[in-house]
């Protein structure tokens, strides 16, 4: 399936297009003012003149305390103050002055500072990201003691500009937050329950939490149309192939962050779901005509503009029919300017992605890169591999007039605007001591698992399914997964199996192909989990699902992430596709295998053959269900 044509690609997305029926209604805007002006020309002028945009802020409808502010505040600081705020990045640590020995030496040799209030102190950052590699995340109230620590540090530092704080928390297999805190599912799940209501409640109950964990910043939706079965770096973080499906369900969680007092950042412009090329090892080619481009990939990003966006997030992709000098999107201006800004209207803030991605790194040297992804248009920088490389070299630019001083402060606007919007200005702080009231609540919990259930998707089912405690007793779980696996197995033996774990892994040998083979012939029923077995590499996994099929035992494969798996392995009797292997999601597929829930998920995605990538396998739409 790696070689999927432009072709059948191009096919299912404007076949979704023209012929999807979306019954689901969007929840009111709760901030219908948010959005600026959609038209006019930004200049890049040589001059740094403090008084010549207040027409244009009243223009936009901007508050005058706002305006007030913001202008006082770019006053008031120096050059490295305001290119400070240009930058987003990482630091080690469980709180902002940590002294814990490895994320002191980590911190020092990536800045040469010991922890995030040294960061600040250092290079006055405009904001920080959280990572669970960067020891940021390991529980809410630590969380919560982190972004006070932040904000105390950017405080500490004049003029006193509190700090934005990210996140990457989409939800399924992207979120930086786990347990005890509510886990969502994914984009790909959301899709497959068509329900704008259940994208929003999604994103309210993961805005709520952040907003509780002192996260102001989310960097989601995913707003990619994923029309490529062999894409290795969207797939399941997609809402759908279908460029309407996904736009009303980008506006459903954009609405939903805002309300819920957290910015959201619709991902990747100008649209990452054409790609076999994944943008953090390498530089992916988006071959979209522009007509192609304006049906498939703009609608979702244009409706999130619409709705009021906050942020909108580039990708580090080429697009030679909307630039063909071959500059990835981050560092082209006729895209982030030329199109988002003036032709699409967006005048909030444009972040990069990471810039230590190898997508953006290609063509031009880490000195460049910060310095051309501001020209092209970007206002916030997010983590270069080099952060005092990048500053300088910043500095150097505005120094030599390659950027003018008001193209920097055009951006420290749009960055301060988005931190007064956020109350940051009135109130940075969150309550540690009300976390647990507010993260992972019963009522979080609840609507979690419910709308979880609404999206598991029954794509086969030749009569094993429901399964029959009293007849299929004996399970053998296997496959991918050691903690996919286990759970399974124990939430099945909760309901009375008697279950048997061998997980395989995603490249199992022969013999264990065959060890699991013989423990399915002893058993009732088999539960197989695959994970990406579509992908190159994976072609053992499957093998194990058509060997188990050949027992003629009872066999339920379960994709546990991209639903394209069973185009690999369609003699199987039963298949069903979850999106995600989430606790949430593995409750609901036990459930649907017992026949607890009735499924209704339907897929969001055309599952091509996998001889012919233009051949259906399963249409769009395609789900069954045990009802009548």
């Amino acid at each position: 399936m790696r070689h999927t044509s432009k072709t059948r690609r191009l096919a299912v997305g404007l076949a979704a297009l023209l012929g999807t029926s979306l019954v689901a209604t969007v929840p009111a805007h709760t901030a219908a003012a948010e959005d600026g002006p959609r038209h006019g020309h930004q200049r890049d002028d040589d001059h740094d003149d403090d008084h010549d945009d207040d027409h244009d802020d009243e223009q936009a409808g901007d508050s005058k305390d706002r305006r007030r502010w913001v202008k006082r505040t770019v006053r008031s600081m120096d050059l490295q103050q305001r290119v400070g705020q240009l930058f987003m990045t990482h630091a080690y640590g469980e709180t902002a002055d940590t002294t814990n020995p490895a994320d002191v030496a980590a911190n020092q040799k990536k800045y040469g500072v010991d922890n995030a209030a040294g960061l600040m102190e250092k290079y006055q950052l405009g904001g920080v990201i959280y990572f669970a590699w960067s020891n940021n995340v390991n529980n809410p109230q630590q969380i919560a003691g982190l972004s006070n620590g932040v904000q105390d540090a950017a405080l500490a530092q004049p003029p006193e500009v509190p700090a934005l704080v990210g996140i990457d928390q989409e939800g399924g297999i992207v979120a930086r937050v786990g347990p005890p805190a509510t886990v969502l599912p994914g984009n790909m799940a959301l899709g497959a329950t068509r329900s704008a209501a259940d994208a929003h409640r999604a994103a309210e109950i993961t805005g709520h939490e952040l907003d509780a964990l002192g996260v102001n910043w989310n960097f989601a939706p995913v707003a990619d149309v994923n029309v490529n079965p062999a894409n290795p770096v969207i797939g399941v973080r997609s809402f759908s192939e279908d460029p309407r499906l996904a736009a009303e369900l980008t506006v459903a969680q954009v609405r939903g962050y805002t309300g819920a007092g957290v910015a959201g950042a619709a991902k990747h412009f100008p649209g990452h779901g054409d790609t076999d090329v994944d943008s953090h090892t390498g530089i992916p080619t988006i071959d979209h005509t522009r007509q192609e481009w304006e049906q498939l990939d703009r609608p979702p990003f244009e409706a999130a503009i619409d709705a009021g966006v906050k942020a909108i997030m580039t990708a580090h992709i080429t697009v030679p029919s909307l630039d063909p000098s071959g500059d990835p999107a981050t560092l082209s201006r006729p895209i982030l300017t030329g199109i988002l800004r003036e032709e699409m209207g967006f005048d909030g803030v444009v972040i990069t992605d990471a810039l230590e991605m190898a997508g953006v790194r290609e063509k031009y040297g880490d000195d460049r890169v910060p310095v051309l992804a501001l020209k092209a248009g970007a206002d916030m920088l997010l983590m270069p591999p080099d952060l005092e490389l990048a500053r300088t070299e910043v500095l150097e630019a505005v120094r030599t007039r390659e950027l003018s001083r008001k193209r920097i402060r055009q951006s420290v606007e749009r960055i301060l605007g988005l931190k007064w919007d956020l109350g940051l200005v009135a109130d940075p702080y969150t309550d540690e001591a009300a976390v647990p009231t507010r993260v992972g609540t019963p009522d979080h919990l609840a609507d979690a698992q419910a709308l979880t259930d609404r999206s598991t998707t029954l794509v086969k089912n030749d009569g094993v399914l429901p399964l029959d405690p009293a007849a299929d007793r004996r399970v053998l779980v296997t496959g991918w997964g050691v903690g996919t696996t286990q759970t399974i197995a124990d939430k099945m033996a909760a309901r009375g199996a008697d279950t048997t774990v061998r997980q395989t892994g995603t490249a199992p040998s022969d013999a264990a192909i065959e060890a699991a083979v013989t423990e399915a012939r002893a058993h009732d029923v088999t539960v197989v989990v695959s994970y990406r077995a579509w992908q190159d590499g994976y072609a053992q996994q499957r093998k194990l699902v058509r060997r188990l099929t050949e027992t003629g035992k009872p066999v339920v494969a379960v994709a546990a992430r991209d639903a394209y798996d069973i185009a690999h392995f369609p003699e199987v009797p039963s298949y069903v596709a979850t999106y995600g292997w989430m606790g949430v999601s593995l409750e609901s597929l036990v459930r649907v295998l017992y026949g607890e829930v009735d499924p209704t998920g339907r897929l969001p995605v055309t599952i091509p053959t996998a001889e012919d990538p233009d051949t259906t396998l399963y249409p769009f739409g395609h789900g069954l269900g045990y009802g009548g």
